[in-house]
């Protein structure tokens, strides 16, 4: 939580509790680890709260609002050659990012971004829980971005 206000807030929620629990006359023996207790609990329920990220937050949407996939983002390689030049160097960059990401991301990633199959399906289908399924494409899209930043920074200038 890099966010001061989350953090406030859940402070604020804490103490909130803390006093609702006085005022009710709700006895706390072991104040110290009651209050880590329920500020461990606010945090976990902050981060199920947010939605997972995905490639398409890097700023792939249509001028009518619909997310866009992934080819859809590549420069058409009828646009000229710049453009079929540059789809070229994308597409290796994102094949060499996919390559380091372990496994288990990898294959997650590209059975939701790419094949269009929803957690639930590859959760059935794998006996993986959807939250593990989650945060496994978290990871990924954390990597790629970070790694492809470079590359899009330099097709933006």
């Amino acid at each position: 939580m890099a966010d001061p206000g989350e953090v406030e807030d859940i402070l604020q929620d804490v103490f909130f509790e803390f006093l609702e629990s006085y005022r009710l006359m709700k006895p706390i023996e072991q104040a110290g680890a009651w209050l880590f207790r329920v500020a461990r609990n606010r945090i976990i329920d902050g981060f199920r709260k947010k939605r997972p990220d995905l490639l398409q937050d890097l700023g792939g949407a249509s001028e009518d609002g619909e997310m866009l996939s992934i080819e859809e983002m590549l420069p058409s390689p009828d646009a000229g050659p710049e453009a079929a030049y540059a789809r070229s160097v994308l597409v290796e960059e994102l094949e060499a990012a996919l390559e380091e990401l372990p496994v288990e991301q990898r294959e997650v990633f590209i059975a939701h971004e790419i094949e269009g199959r929803s957690f639930k399906e590859l959760a059935a289908e794998t006996g993986v829980g959807i939250n593990t399924l989650l945060s496994r494409k978290r990871y990924a899209v954390l990597h790629l971005r970070g790694r492809l930043q470079s590359v899009y920074e330099e097709f933006m200038k």
